[in-house]
């Protein structure tokens, strides 16, 4: 009689530990579901916050002095240290006077600030600067120079006028991209760049990717296919570096010699390449979807008449079309987020686009290329410009969703 009851005591215990090892990993999968989406949501609000910084202020709060070899000076009387650093005044102030000592003797720079012109480059107007050298490294800075005992001991005085709030329909559709001297950032040669690159991409390499899944799916042995499978899902593993190397060493020569043209990098190359690229995901998720049609429906298909080919065609492709758009739009999403290999194949020329032989910049290429070296405005028109990209890759998404709810029966 006790046997028994142990015996009948044990399945208990044991689903009972069960059911707490169950809820531990429940609660595990939820927490870690939850940092996920966090992670993912801060990400996007730091980089959309940074994107809206140059539409919504100025770039700083007035006007900015950084002195170089000066100990001391006065800036309309009154003094200031060089170990003070970046000294700030109002951005309304009407004029400066800086005096400090060069050469043994006193120096004066006097200009005019003129409050009502929104052209940094036409604000100022000097009135007296003794033997200082006035230069403009950028549009909103002024450099004056003056001579030292040697060469290496020049004295300088840096004024930096604060930048307005750029305007974002500027931003969006302006052709010039020049953000280091005067500062214009117009985009509107990388949006087109990047999608007549990627709508490229998907005329050329979708045609492709389909008769290739049709003939995986529905013509090829098993044994065969399932050989043929694992490579298309090694090409997927590549690096896109590799993919771009490709294209610099053996598509753009062919484009040059075949157009006979100045250089074969252009918005050709890159559909080629990126053509090349988005194959392994369409092949792979359009014959996916293939496989998982009914066999019923290619028995009833075959049954009534028609073809092998007819059948793969008009019943199993019909069938797996959900998953094929599927397929076809996260192409295209790679191909809108493709760097590395855009940045060796495309030439990386900001400019409007009238021919499929001419250099491109893709928006991702300009992020990649500039991020090192940009600097306060600059550094958040990138930000601005991955925001851009983002909500272009948002629009491919919703596609999908919409496309797939369009799909369900109701």
């Amino acid at each position: 009689m006790g046997g028994l009851l142990l015996a009948s005591a044990c399945p208990s215990k044991r689903m009972n530990n069960r059911k707490k090892i169950d809820r531990f990993f429940a609660m595990l999968f939820t927490l870690t579901s939850l940092i996920s989406v966090m992670a993912l949501g801060a990400i996007l609000v730091f980089v959309f916050v940074q994107g809206a910084e140059p539409f919504t202020v100025s770039t700083a709060p007035g006007i900015q002095l950084v002195v170089e070899g000066i100990e001391e000076f006065t800036v309309n009387g009154q003094p200031f240290k060089r170990e003070q650093g970046t000294i700030t005044l109002p951005e309304n102030t009407p004029k400066l006077s800086i005096r400090f000592t060069g050469g043994g003797n006193e120096r004066i720079l006097e200009l005019g600030i003129d409050t009502n012109e929104k052209n940094p480059g036409k604000k100022l107007l000097f009135t007296q600067h003794d033997e200082g050298e006035i230069s403009y490294p950028e549009a909103s800075i002024y450099t004056i120079s003056y001579p030292g005992i040697i060469a290496g001991l020049r004295q300088k005085i840096h004024i930096i006028l604060p930048d307005p709030p750029y305007n974002f329909f500027r931003f969006i559709s302006g052709r010039e991209w020049r953000p280091t001297y005067n500062k214009v950032y117009g985009i509107l040669p990388m949006i087109a760049g990047t999608i007549l690159a990627s709508f490229g991409a998907l005329v050329l390499g979708v045609p492709i990717a389909l008769l290739c899944a049709v003939f995986l799916a529905e013509f090829l042995p098993e044994k065969t296919a399932a050989i043929a499978r694992g490579c298309i899902e090694l090409l997927a593993g590549i690096p896109s570096v590799v993919y771009g190397f490709f294209g610099l060493m053996i598509l753009v020569p062919l484009v040059k010699n075949t157009f006979h043209v100045a250089a074969g990098n252009g918005l050709l190359s890159a559909i080629i390449i990126l053509a090349v690229m988005i194959l392994p995901t369409v092949i792979t998720i359009a014959e996916t979807s293939m496989r998982a049609a009914p066999q019923s429906q290619r028995e009833a298909s075959l049954a009534l008449g028609a073809s092998k080919m007819q059948t793969a065609w008009r019943v199993v492709l019909v069938h797996a079309r959900s998953g094929v758009i599927a397929g076809i739009i996260l192409g295209v999403s790679r191909a809108v987020g493709e760097t590395m290999a855009v940045i060796l194949v495309a030439g990386n020329s900001v400019q409007m686009i009238h021919g499929p032989l001419d250099s491109i910049r893709t928006l991702t290429a300009t992020i990649a290329l500039e991020m090192g070296y940009a600097q306060g405005r600059h550094g958040s028109i990138l930000f601005s410009i991955g925001a851009v990209l983002f909500i272009l890759i948002l629009i491919l998404n919703s596609a999908i969703l919409f496309i797939r709810r369009r799909e369900i029966p109701s």
